[in-house]
């Protein structure tokens, strides 16, 4: 009876510890910066700025757009009568300050480069094109 009871007090314990210590273990391999190769291998259809979780999202003067300009890759569609670029994966839907240079890819995959207003959530375009 007595090897039963310590038995169970050590896998309860074990079971404890893997409960406590676990999560922070996970947490600590998440924050460390990936390889270098591991950037490369980043999927192109989310965002620079949510692909680098070390980076603050908001510049760091405080301003509201975006010093440089990020590449955004998703679909052109037409949201609440406003042409926006949808992002597939984190379906998020950016509005474009310059719809026309966007309409001739109306329902395509393309790659725009801009400024991101985080305010308005609005790209800036520089450049747009289609996905090959």
């Amino acid at each position: 009876m007595k090897q039963v009871l310590q038995h169970f007090s050590l896998a309860a314990a074990v079971t404890l510890l893997v409960v406590v210590i676990g999560p922070s273990i996970q947490a600590q391999q998440a924050d460390q910066d990936p390889s270098p190769n591991a950037t490369e291998k980043t999927n192109p259809a989310v965002p620079q700025a949510q692909q680098q979780p070390n980076e603050a999202q908001m510049p760091a003067s405080g301003e509201a757009t975006t010093r440089d300009a990020k590449v955004f890759t998703g679909r052109v569609v037409q949201e609440d009568g406003q042409i926006v670029l949808k992002d597939p994966v984190t379906k998020v839907s950016y509005k474009l300050d310059d719809p026309a240079k966007a309409k001739q890819y109306m329902g395509k995959q393309v790659k725009a480069t801009g400024k991101l207003d985080l305010n308005t959530n609005t790209i800036q375009l520089d450049h747009i094109e289609p996905v090959s």
